[in-house]
């Protein structure tokens, strides 16, 4: 982890405590008198949202750089997806038969963080979005193989907060969704997307849609579970449509295990990886 930059000027955070040692006065006390930056009320107003997705924008990319992180394997996934232990607690059965992709997820993390750590552990970190479900399972696999991940997590209602197998110092909060989108795909070496809802539909087609249009360099897209994705979309009626290129759906491939992930990854250039792919040949051309 690099050390922090030395200057000659006097830092803002030895102002901030002088600050708060002055006199108690009608001027010290009033709202105008507080440091900007250590204003929340100020720096929750609406006119500083710039100032804050900023601030999202910065602070992890910021830390991230200072703890060495290269690139990232990022997993998207539900975080209603049980493990397998916990199954006969799934809301349906739909959701007790996807817990294995909690354990392919877990699976995956591990071997992905074992060959980062043979690497020097600062490539192909794993990154979820460090709540529960398949995102647990993701964090939990890097800690198995004894390394580090990250956690992006954000403000909900429900369902998120930390799960425990994120790494402290990597474990990062968010209020925009845009920002923690951003940070998901800026470091990106391959992209792994297990059965979940609307958030994980929404990830895996904001991602698509950047390799589509030439806004971010193509990598290894793998979907997680074919019989789950080809119910849930019709991914060949949209290229029948000419809504989307037929070619278009070859930017992601279908995986139902964590070795067969790892191999597809490893081979992602090689034509016998990314030429046949089963279940398209309904496809037309034309």
């Amino acid at each position: 982890m690099s050390k922090k930059t030395q200057h000659p000027l006097r830092d803002a955070g030895t102002d901030r405590e002088a600050a708060a040692g002055v006199p108690v006065t009608p001027q010290t006390q009033a709202p105008a008198y507080k440091l900007a930056f250590n204003d929340f009320d100020f720096m929750c107003r609406d006119d500083m949202r710039p100032v804050r997705f900023q601030l999202e924008l910065l602070k992890p990319e910021v830390m991230l750089n200072e703890y060495g992180i290269n690139s990232t394997i990022v997993l998207f996934g539900g975080a209603r997806i049980p493990e397998p232990s916990k199954k006969d607690q799934a809301r349906t059965k739909t959701l007790a038969d996807l817990s294995r992709f909690y354990d392919e997820t877990r699976e995956f993390a591990r071997l992905m963080t074992l060959k980062s750590m043979a690497g020097g552990g600062r490539d192909d970190v794993i990154v979820t979005g460090g709540g529960p479900g398949v995102m647990e399972a993701g964090n939990r696999g890097a800690v198995d193989a004894g390394g580090v991940s990250i956690g992006l997590n954000i403000v909900l209602p429900f369902e998120q907060a930390p799960n425990e197998y994120v790494s402290p110092e990597l474990c990062f909060n968010f209020h925009y969704f845009a920002i923690r989108k951003m940070h998901f795909l800026m470091r990106a070496k391959a992209i792994c997307v297990f059965p979940g809802g609307f958030g994980t539909m929404d990830e895996l087609f904001e991602a698509l849609t950047l390799i589509q249009t030439g806004r971010m360099e193509r990598v290894p897209f793998l979907l997680f579970g074919r019989d789950f994705w080809q119910g849930i979309i019709n991914w060949d009626a949209l290229a029948d449509a000419g809504t989307i290129s037929a070619e278009d759906l070859d930017l992601f491939r279908f995986v139902e295990t964590a070795q067969e992930a790892v191999e597809m990854i490893e081979n992602w250039g090689e034509p016998s990886a990314r030429d046949s792919v089963p279940g398209r040949q309904s496809i037309s051309t034309d």
